[in-house]
């Protein structure tokens, strides 16, 4: 089906499509990198996938050619006769929801299904979204088996930057808690129309093998420790534990003389339990 498509830059220039700077886009039109994504994804027949951000349709038209199906969503309606002309190549497997991805209820989207999340994510609110999905990842219910997402490689050092390292911090806590994320590639800016400032990084998520039933005082924890991630913990954490937070470190064997960035993923486990 794809090879009967226009080239995407074809298509972009028939819509008169050009990056948004306020949504932070930037577009991957080379099918072999989409593909490479759509691999590392183990996107396949029987799998339901949520992208978010897929523009005119690069990333979409890799997934898609393995079979699998596509719930896109996209609050930029200019891309939306592009996405509908994929919605016409591939019959039944591409649903286009136009809305925020940042209020979007994806429980809803997948109506009871478990289902992938790949995107190559608007740079200016990856974070909030990958916090969002891994909040929505816990309880009875886990919505997603696995994530790839792209980010910003400054964004993916702190989600996988180990205690200790000046990148460590409340997102790498919170996502080492709730998931197992790694490094699956780097792409240089140039892989990209426009290209951006920064190399961007494709981050493998699965989830954490028990769920969190604690991850928002996990959040509420990490945001006192490290607002002043300078302070020794008996001072830091005094918001939250009161004149005690210093007997109530040593009583679980945390030494309050420590910083946030000393502190493991397990540790500011167990404060917030």
């Amino acid at each position: 089906m794809s090879d009967e498509l226009p080239p995407l830059r074809e298509v972009i220039a028939r819509h008169d499509l050009g990056a948004n700077k306020a949504f932070g886009q930037h577009f991957l039109l080379d099918l072999n990198i989409t593909r490479k994504i759509a691999r590392a994804a183990g996107a396949g027949a029987g799998d339901t996938i949520i992208e978010v951000g897929p523009g005119p349709g690069g990333l979409t038209r890799a997934l898609l050619e393995t079979g699998a199906a596509v719930i896109a969503v996209e609050r930029d309606r200019r891309f939306i006769p592009a996405l509908e002309e994929l919605q016409a190549a591939f019959p039944g497997a591409l649903r286009i929801v136009e809305t925020d991805a940042l209020h979007a209820d994806e429980r809803a989207l997948a109506n009871g299904a478990r289902v992938k999340i790949v995107s190559n994510l608007p740079y200016n609110i990856s974070t909030e979204l990958l916090v969002k999905w891994l909040t929505a990842n816990h309880g009875d219910a886990p919505l997603w088996p696995q994530m790839t997402l792209m980010f910003q490689k400054e964004v993916a050092d702190r989600i996988l930057a180990p205690p200790g390292s000046k990148t460590y911090g409340r997102l790498s806590v919170i996502a080492q808690a709730a998931s197992r994320p790694r490094r699956a590639f780097d792409l240089p800016a140039r892989a990209f129309t426009p290209p951006p400032k920064v190399v961007s990084t494709v981050v493998a998520f699965e989830p954490a093998p028990a769920p969190l039933a604690n991850i928002a005082k996990l959040e509420q924890v990490t945001q006192a420790a490290f607002s002043q991630r300078r302070k020794m913990l008996r001072s830091s954490l005094k918001p939250l534990f009161g004149a005690d937070a210093e007997s109530r470190l040593d009583a679980i064997g945390i030494a309050p003389t420590k910083r946030a960035e000393e502190i493991s993923v397990e540790d500011f486990l167990r404060l917030a339990r």
